[in-house]
């Protein structure tokens, strides 16, 4: 990670005049074209490769627990890539069924200092039938595909649920686990639907759709990614929901509309508006991750995310009761040794303490 963060990273974000979506958009673009070189790939993923680190999670076969957050690549235009550079799976969107610019620029800031991140993106995409078309088009890839669903900005709130059922529908021959995001701060009202009455409405017309379009089969995984700003009595009452109604899992946490945590150099140059990621995510995404382990007993899987900057938050992520990790941030700030050291420690673990298969099933029924 020495080499990233001392010769690459300061050349990435000088990029675009210092500007961080331009220089996502290079990376990305990068990715794309290196997602069209199989030998290069192979080469890559030779020297990334996780080790034996693999598991089963709400009944998918994950080769690494350590996977790519959504929002890094909304439109799955490297999804060769990913896998190639350690991670075990790879999770695209937020993607909407309608296609939608975003909100304006800018929208994603960097806090060095803070080693964080600001962005109101709003789930900038090209719509669900978009994505489903790129994916068709790809076939199979190396490792699970998760799909993030959110709601159209301009679905109304009252017909959030045919928007995200919409999503479901186009994109299910194609998702190996489905995440259903209620708790972006970004796209207005959408953290109403985390209303135990909304929520509960929003999962049992998705669990509908998913029994309908598995036919014969067992639907595929539901999951459902939560806010950190939530009280723990709120999270309670939407396990309570999750397990009633049939989610296979709980990704913990999305971006944070609070600003503990930004140095203090720095916090003038953050709006208001936006999420929040990074270091200053660490404790309270760890909080969270222990609390839902502990109000369901290790029955609901858990994927944790937010604040994972280096190999011992991985750790301690799992040790609170994850069962998979996501990156975002991490990858800005700490490149891909940081999914490769994440891994070489997970796979020296397994050897010290014996097989490094784990089994986490969850409402996969």
């Amino acid at each position: 990670m020495t080499a990233y963060r001392w010769l690459i990273r300061p050349a990435l974000f000088r990029l675009g005049g210092g500007n961080p979506e331009a220089a996502h958009e290079w990376t990305l673009s990068r990715l794309e074209q290196l997602s069209r070189h199989p030998r290069l790939l192979a080469a890559l993923r030779r020297w990334h490769a996780p080790g034996e680190t693999a598991s089963t999670v709400f009944g998918v076969r994950f080769p690494s627990p350590v996977g790519l957050a959504a929002g890094m690549d909304k439109d799955g235009r490297a999804l060769r890539a990913w896998p190639a550079l350690g991670f075990g799976f790879t999770e695209v969107g937020t993607v909407t069924w309608r296609p939608q610019p975003g909100n304006p620029r800018p929208r994603l800031f960097r806090l060095p200092a803070s080693e964080a991140i600001v962005n109101w993106m709003g789930f900038n995409n090209h719509g669900a039938a978009a994505l489903a078309a790129r994916l068709k088009t790809l076939g199979p890839l190396p490792t699970p595909l998760g799909i993030s669903l959110g709601k159209s900005k301009l679905t109304p709130l009252e017909n959030a649920v045919d928007d995200y059922v919409a999503s479901l529908r186009v994109l299910y021959p194609h998702g190996d686990y489905f995440a259903i995001n209620v708790s972006s701060p970004n796209t207005p009202g959408l953290r109403w639907l985390q209303d135990r009455a909304q929520f509960a409405e929003l999962i049992g017309a998705l669990r509908l759709e998913a029994r309908a379009l598995a036919g014969d089969r067992p639907p595929k995984p539901l999951l459902v990614k939560v806010a950190p700003d939530l009280a723990e009595s709120a999270i309670g009452g939407l396990l309570q929901v999750c397990q009633e109604g049939g989610v296979a899992g709980v990704i913990a946490t999305n971006t944070t509309i609070g600003r503990d945590g930004i140095a203090a150099a720095e916090a003038g140059l953050v709006s208001e508006a936006g999420g929040l990621s990074g270091r200053p995510l660490t404790l309270r995404a760890l909080q969270v991750v222990r609390f839902i382990h502990r109000e369901t007993g290790g029955a609901l899987p858990i994927v944790g995310v937010g604040g994972i900057l280096e190999v011992d938050d991985a750790l301690r992520m799992l040790d609170a009761g994850a069962s998979l990790l996501q990156l975002y941030s991490g990858m800005i700030y700490r490149g891909p040794g940081l999914v490769r050291g994440i891994n070489r420690a997970l796979a020296r673990r397994a050897v010290g303490n014996g097989p490094a298969g784990v089994s986490a099933s969850g409402g996969n029924s």
